[in-house]
């Protein structure tokens, strides 16, 4: 029942990163054979996704294919559609001087599971275990925490004026995304000491024994979206971003260079 949330924010929240306003969103489920119980709960997860930010779930194919999918296994994709005025795209005016916001997680987000099944086997643990890192949760339930929307805060800060560009932190992490936002010979520097590193992500990175940098590569490491923004907007937008909600830190700066430059230390 939570899946469908994180489908709708795989697709809205890089939508807004483009500075367009997420319209309407469409969904496929696969599976061998249908169980209507299972697909209306799904179906509860991508609505809810959708009411969180502010597009219409106007329709979608199911398909039944059997000898396809293996009993309880099925396949679920979707694209959303947005609207920007011409000329307004994202990223647009990013200079050196520009201040970097970063917006928290709450958790894995939709990233890096692979990894996390792994460390999970390796730990012993099963996923009904009562959780090491969240009290009162089992463990399953903590990595299993929706991908947050950030559109209706984003599009709020992109029409409040003076922000330059967004970056989702996905796929790649810290290290690969904000790169995507930056014009030629500039990089983001980065303080790992602006922020605390969420408990899941210490926790995956100490059974793992993973490195620094490995796990800035792979997790959010507790920033979900970066907003780069002008130097003298910083402080209104941080507030704006805080009054909607949202977990504010200035991250750092951009500057002369190429790539993420990383200071102080995470783990």
């Amino acid at each position: 029942d939570t899946i469908g949330i994180d489908l709708v924010a795989m697709c809205v929240n890089d939508l807004v990163c483009q500075g367009a306003e997420p319209l309407l969103f469409l969904d496929y489920f696969a599976t061998g054979k249908l169980d209507v119980d299972l697909a209306a709960r799904i179906i509860e997860g991508i609505a809810e996704g959708c009411a969180q930010s502010g597009c219409a779930l106007i329709g979608g194919e199911t398909a039944e294919m059997p000898g396809m999918y293996h009993k309880g296994d099925f396949d679920l994709a979707g694209f959303a559609v947005g609207a920007m005025e011409r000329g307004q795209d994202l990223p647009a005016g990013v200079q050196a001087g520009d201040v970097l916001l970063g917006l928290a997680s709450n958790g894995v987000h939709s990233n890096g599971y692979s990894f996390v099944r792994k460390v999970v086997e390796l730990s012993g643990l099963g996923w009904d275990a009562p959780c090491p890192f969240a009290e009162g949760q089992t463990l399953g339930e903590a990595l299993l925490a929706p991908t947050r929307l950030y559109v209706k805060q984003a599009l709020a800060a992109i029409r409040a004026g003076g922000v330059h560009g967004l970056a989702h932190i996905t796929g790649g992490g810290l290290t690969e995304n904000p790169p995507r936002v930056l014009p030629e010979g500039l990089a983001c520097e980065i303080d790992l000491s602006a922020w605390t590193l969420p408990p899941v992500f210490r926790w995956l990175a100490t059974q793992a024994n993973m490195a620094e940098a490995e796990l800035l590569k792979t997790f959010n490491s507790g920033i979900g979206m970066i907003l780069v923004v002008a130097e003298d907007r910083a402080e209104a937008l941080s507030a704006l971003l805080s009054e909607a909600g949202e977990t504010v830190c200035t991250l750092g700066r951009v500057v002369e260079g190429e790539g993420v430059i990383y200071k102080g230390r995470l783990l």
